[in-house]
This record gives structure tokens, C-alpha cells and sequence, in this order.
């Protein structure tokens, strides 16, 4: 599919394109924080527990510091534990999916196995245990993340090599004498990844609300600011402060229903045939 054809259609898709816009100002309060800030995060002020006014947008927390501005901070560890944790959940699937489609027989009955033995495992329980032991640093979370929620992209991409592996392109390749590392490299993975990218982009919501919850729980890192550490120290004052809880658990909530809907908006994208059952519907 072409560049151009793909973001036709993916801005095709009315979900899809408010991902993008909600996506797109993350984005850029992430990379432009210290410009559109108001402070460093951690500034504090005479000004303690006040409410949204002129001078402070979203109001002041228990220490004086800007609510506004640990969000606009915030969003920098948000979407950084999103893409990582992601990003390395996706490339074990696909790699580990494509060898054990592709290989069959030993490798695809023990890879299997694995597979559907992290898949009966309860996530975030697996994630809180791993943490409490090695720390709760940002790195090894964003780690844990992504090697606990691999399995569901190693089974969608199994599936895609069992598919592929049949076509007429792939044996045209073995006749001509390529071996199953270039094959699979070139072939495979290339044409059979697009479900993973969708499913990925999902992930990444899992992924910001798993953090969030890991510090809500105080097990996240204590030296950055996050939205759900925020929530955390709010917990106290949230009779008398609506403020300092509100506004962080409505960016968490924007940026997991973003991740959702560009989720969405790709599935729609890289499978057409979706446009016609929507509509037939």
C-alpha cells in the first residue's frame, strides 16, 4: 500500500482522526514543555492548594507547584513509556510470532507453549511483583511493560506467517533458492506486521495507563513527574482540591482513548474491507 493511499484512508475515519488531533497536541506539549510551561514541575510557590485562576490554569497542589505544568511534564514520561514499552512489545511479538509460523512443527509447539503461558499470566500482578524487586526506576518499568504484553503480537503474527507462508510469492522464493532468514526478513514480516502496528498503537494506551497505575499505587518512579503520581499525592486533598486529581485523570484518559482511536483509525486504513462492512452495516 502506498504512503499516500494509507493516510486517504486513515483520515477516512472520523475516530481515527481525533486520535491524531489529540495525539498531535500530546505530542507537542511533550517536546515544547519548557516553552509552554509555566515553571519547572517542581517550582513551588507561596500559593498552596489555589484553584484554577489566571495565573495558575489548572491550580496549585498541597506544595505550591503548578498543576498545569507537572501535566505539561507529564506528558514527556506518558507517552515516552507508551512508545518504548510499545515498541519492544511489538518487535518480540513479531519476531517470535513470524519464526514460530514460519518454522512450524518443534519450534511453533514449544514457542506456543510460551506463548500461551505468559497469556494465562496475570499482567499487572507480574508487573507489580518485578517491580517491587528491581525497583521501581522508569527504564525497568518501561522494560517490564513491554517484555509482559508481547504475547498477544506473537499470536497475531503467528497467524499472519501460517497465512503467508502459503502464498504464491513465498514458495516463488524458496524455488528461487532464498534462504528462510531473508524470506522471512523480506517477505514475512514486512507484509504480516500491519495487525501488530494496529494492535500496537492500543498497547501503548495499556502501557500509559499501566504506569499510571503503578504510581497511583506509589511504585513509580519517585524522581519524575508523572500523571498518576500526581493523582497519588492528590488523593488527600481531593475533598477540598477537586483540581489536582481532575485534571491529571482527564489527560490520562485522553491519552488512552487517543491510543484507542488511532488504533481504530488503522485498522480501518490497512484493511479496506472493513470500509465495506461498516457501511453495510
Amino acid at each position: 500500500m502506498k504512503l499516500k493511499e494509507f493516510w486517504k484512508r486513515y483520515f477516512e475515519h472520523p475516530y481515527g482522526v481525533a486520535g491524531f488531533v489529540i495525539f498531535a497536541v500530546l505530542l507537542f506539549m511533550a517536546i515544547f514543555a519548557p516553552l509552554i510551561s509555566m515553571g519547572k514541575p517542581n517550582e513551588m510557590s507561596g500559593d498552596i492548594l489555589s484553584p484554577p485562576s489566571l495565573k495558575y490554569p489548572f491550580g496549585t497542589d498541597h506544595l505550591g507547584r503548578s498543576v498545569y505544568s507537572r501535566i505539561v511534564y507529564g506528558t514527556r514520561v506518558s507517552l515516552s513509556v507508551g512508545f518504548v514499552a510499545a515498541g519492544l512489545s511489538a518487535l518480540i511479538g513479531i519476531f517470535i510470532g513470524a519464526f514460530s509460523g514460519y518454522f512450524g512443527g518443534m519450534v511453533d509447539e514449544v514457542m506456543s507453549k510460551i506463548i500461551d503461558s505468559f497469556l494465562m499470566i496475570p499482567v499487572f500482578f507480574l508487573i507489580l511483583i518485578i517491580v517491587a524487586i528491581f525497583g521501581s526506576n522508569l527504564f525497568y518499568i518501561m522494560l517490564v511493560i513491554g517484555l509482559t504484553t508481547w504475547p498477544r503480537n506473537a499470536r497475531i503474527m503467528r497467524a499472519q506467517t501460517l497465512s503467508l507462508k502459503e502464498r504464491a510469492f513465498v514458495k516463488v522464493a524458496k524455488s528461487l533458492g532464498e534462504g528462510d532468514l531473508r524470506i522471512l526478513m523480506t517477505h514475512i514480516i514486512p507484509n504480516g506486521m500491519y495487525p501488530v502496528v494496529a494492535n500496537s498503537a492500543l498497547q501503548m494506551g495499556g502501557a500509559i495507563l499501566a504506569e499510571a497505575a503503578l504510581s497511583f499505587l506509589g511504585l513509580g518512579d519517585p524522581n519524575i513527574t508523572s500523571w498518576g503520581k500526581m493523582i497519588n499525592e492528590a488523593r488527600t486533598y481531593m475533598a477540598f482540591a477537586w483540581w489536582t486529581i481532575v485534571f491529571p485523570g482527564i489527560f490520562i484518559i485522553l491519552a488512552v482513548v487517543a491510543f484507542s482511536f488511532i488504533a481504530d483509525g488503522l485498522q480501518y486504513a490497512l484493511y479496506p474491507k472493513l470500509k465495506e462492512v461498516e457501511e453495510s452495516g
